[in-house]
């Protein structure tokens, strides 16, 4: 009788799994396109199914069930069936290093596809960032970040962005700080660059090692704090998953470029290493102009189970560069390019040698709560000299960022996930300023250093508490609600105290309790195409220079943080089977409390002193577009893949209720009223198209045409920089033989020989430029890489 039961039950289990649908699918990497094989399928908390050696999988499948898909070094993926007949494709990333928690989605799932994004965030990957020679952050985010500028004052060292028209600091000659960049926030694989006063400084950064970029357009409060412009978070290349390799790359050039990378992978079933050494040369395009720079970087990365990752960031740089100074306006115009005198008299240049690192740990409690703890620290020695002199300075940064991440599945059509945490950062710096003399022993040669001019010990706290939330409803409707609140604390102590001069020794400024909401709804249709509507809101707290009357030493009560607001409306999508791709915004920033000089007059005709006000408004309107297309795909013809892009940017940036007090150059004192005039140092029109192409050869190469409008850079729009083009190619070529793999190639910057720019400082006539090179600039490499 048993074995009857037993038989029974055994037929209608049969006829019960026969009966069933079944599933079919694909599991693969979203970095290549690989499949995964043995990736685990499971339902419910238990196992199901494994992919086979193509990634394919078949499991009994009933509608409206969830698939959760996970493998080792991926992060786990979970899919909700909605008919059964359909054969789904589904893609894993790689575990996001606990490091890029930062990695700026803007919001709260990096892993969230672009679509599901109600921001303008644009990301980068190896084939942006490699059109060129790979070297100079500024030629990939001009040439594929609408909206965005990043100009540098030397080869490679004095780095700044300007997104959507806000940029820097306030200046001594009006209204914009040429010297470093303020506003926006820079994190290098989640530890922030931007100090805690909320200084970017990026001369000892290697972008060569770079291996993504993301940029957020626009305040970004909510989730970053002190970020009124948006903010760029720099990754560095990452071990691939399963493949250990040992690589060396060399890149020459013209006027004495060389970079040699050597770089070693390791990808582990737990665990991942990867150690990269660079050392890059130049002697520079201008007089005084030279850089030299030494990088070393780890990142290990460890899987102890399933449910933790601990990441780690270890990197040294040794940083030289020269600075010839900016040109008159004559001298650009008439094509002397030897450099201002004054900066090569004083040696002027910027040294860096700094120690960065970063420790974090990520833990799934759950399926609907996981945190992430970071902890860094940086130190730095830097010294540096211009026409005003030499300064010495020693910052030491550290702080954490904390998150806890939420994802609540309320009711079949309902989700909600959020995020909340804090991130705290504190810097000690002490700053000594010297004047510069004639050396004695050698008049024809660089000044030497002179009496202390100041010396100045800064404390400076910065705090956030943030959360945000998205509900997802019906009809594939999405709202964000967040809000996130900044305090910035500073101290300053005189250490070259006199009393007899009658200034505090000690001076503190507190700004506190700034809160920063960001609200979206975001409307998806058919998969394919994304609406959104967004409002954002940050700030930019004063800086130690801004907040001391420097002749009288007093503390500047008066002074607000600069905050902005932004509204942006956008679509993107992904049409003609997603071989197009485009994204559109529409955009109003609006700037308040900006910064502007006020100077006092002597009586005489003279400035006695100036000191920082709040006084003007921006008014910042744009569209910015992008599109990229693969237009033509074959795995048998000669080309393999054809992909033409092309990007644009309208900016209708003005002044608004601007007004600068300051003395003529006649000695008369006057009030300058910008209101209404153009942002200085934005172009109205900036165009970029290319075309990428790959063989089935191995050969590949891209185009790229740039074009920029004509940009005022004085406020009263009585200075304007001719407008230029640019035309760049690259041509390469990669094969596989063995265990190793080759990639060679040769490319050409500025091909028509086009006199431009690759930095203007604004409202500081007659200085006025640092030149692009004036002839074609030429490169090739070599990168060679053994797999184990």
């Amino acid at each position: 009788m048993t074995k009857i039961y037993l038989s029974l039950l055994g037929l209608l289990i049969t006829v019960s799994v026969f009966g069933q649908e079944k599933l079919t699918g694909k599991i693969y990497d979203t970095a290549n396109n690989a499949p995964l094989v043995g990736a685990k399928i499971e339902m419910n908390g238990t196992e199901v199914s494994s992919t086979d050696s193509e990634g394919n999988f078949s499991v009994p499948c009933s509608e409206n069930q969830t698939l959760s898909i996970s493998y080792i070094g991926f992060e786990t993926s979970s899919v909700k069936v909605k008919n059964c007949s359909d054969f789904i494709n589904i893609g894993l990333k790689t575990t996001i290093n606990a490091l890029d928690e930062v990695q700026l989605s803007g919001t709260l799932d990096n892993n969230k596809k672009v679509l599901d994004k109600p921001l303008s965030v644009i990301h980068l990957e190896e084939k942006e960032l490699n059109r060129g020679t790979g070297l100079y952050l500024d030629d990939a985010i001009n040439a594929n970040v609408p909206g965005v500028i990043m100009t540098r004052r030397a080869v490679s060292s004095g780095q700044q962005f300007n997104i959507r028209g806000y940029g820097n600091g306030v200046g001594f000659k009006g209204a914009t700080n040429n010297f470093d960049g303020q506003g926006y926030k820079v994190y290098y694989n989640n530890i922030p660059l931007t100090d805690a006063e909320g200084i970017t400084m990026l001369d000892d950064i290697d972008f060569g090692s770079v291996g993504s970029v993301d940029v957020i357009k626009g305040p970004a409060g909510s989730i970053y704090g002190f970020a009124i412009a948006g903010v760029v978070n720099l990754t560095t290349t990452r071990p691939e998953n399963g493949q250990s390799s040992l690589s060396e790359k060399v890149t020459v050039g013209s006027y004495g470029l060389a970079r040699f990378t050597t770089q070693l992978q390791m990808g582990l079933e737990k665990s991942s290493v990867l150690l990269n050494y660079g050392h890059q040369i130049s002697d520079g395009y201008l007089d005084h102009n030279a850089s030299r720079k030494d990088f070393l970087n780890a990142v290990l990365d460890f899987h102890p189970s399933e449910k933790q990752t601990v990441s780690t960031y270890i990197g040294f740089s040794n940083s030289y560069d020269e600075r010839g100074g900016e040109l008159t306006i004559g001298q650009y115009d008439t094509l002397d390019y030897s450099g201002n005198k004054r900066y090569i008299k004083n040696n002027a240049h910027s040294e860096v040698i700094s120690f960065r690192a970063g420790l974090s740990h990520k833990y799934d409690f759950t399926k609907w709560l996981s945190n992430t703890t970071t902890v860094y620290g940086s130190g730095l020695n830097t010294n540096a000299s211009s026409a005003g002199g030499w300064t010495d300075k020693d910052p030491t940064n550290y702080g954490t960022r904390v998150t806890f991440d939420f994802n609540f599945d309320l009711s079949e059509d309902f989700s909600l996930s959020g995020v909340a945490g804090l991130e705290f950062q504190e810097q000690r710096s002490q700053s000594i300023s010297y004047g510069m003399i004639e050396n004695p022993n050698d008049p024809e040669g660089y000044n030497i250093i002179g009496a202390v001019r100041s010396n100045q010990y800064s404390k400076s706290k910065n705090k956030l508490l943030f959360t945000e939330w998205v509900l997802k409803m019906p009809y594939d409707i999405a709202i964000t609600a967040g809000i996130g609140k900044s305090s910035m604390n500073l101290d300053l102590e005189d250490r070259a105290y006199d009393p007899s001069k009658g200034k505090p020794q000690v001076v503190s400024a507190n700004y506190e309790d700034l809160f920063s909401p960001h609200f979206a709804v975001n409307k998806i249709f058919n998969n394919n195409v994304s609406l959104y509507a967004s409002y954002s809101k940050g700030y930019k707290a004063p800086v130690s220079g801004n907040v001391i009357v420097g002749y009288t030493g007093e503390l500047n009560t008066d002074l607000k943080a600069e905050e902005g607001n932004q509204f942006e409306i956008g679509s993107k999508g992904n049409l003609l089977n997603s071989k197009l791709h485009y994204e559109v915004a529409l955009f109003q920033a609006k700037f308040k409390n900006k910064f502007t000089s006020v100077a006092v007059p002597a009586g005489d005709g003279t400035t006695l002193y100036s000191y920082i006000a709040n006084g003007g408004e921006l008014n910042n309107k744009g569209v910015e577009a992008l599109v990229k297309y693969t237009a033509y795909e074959s795995e048998t013809g000669f080309f393999g893949n054809v992909s033409p892009y092309i990007n644009a940017a309208y900016s209708d940036f003005k002044y608004e209720n601007f007004v600068y007090e300051a003395l003529s150059r006649q000695g008369d004192f006057t009030v300058n009223n910008y209101s209404g005039k153009a942002v200085a140092g934005v172009a109205p029109w900036v165009v970029n198209a290319g075309v990428d192409f790959e063989t089935n050869l191995g050969l590949y190469g891209t185009v790229n045409y740039a074009y920029h409008d004509p940009v005022p850079f004085t406020s009263d729009g009585l200075n304007v920089a001719d407008s230029y083009s640019l035309l760049n190619a690259k041509l390469g070529y990669r094969m596989s033989f063995g265990h190793f793999d080759l990639d060679a190639y040769a490319g050409a910057d500025n091909i028509t020989g086009e006199k431009y720019y690759i930095m203007l400082f604004l409202n500081q006539l007659d200085d006025a430029y640092i030149p692009a090179p004036l002839d074609t600039v030429f490169y090739g490499g070599l990168n060679l890489k053994y797999n184990f």
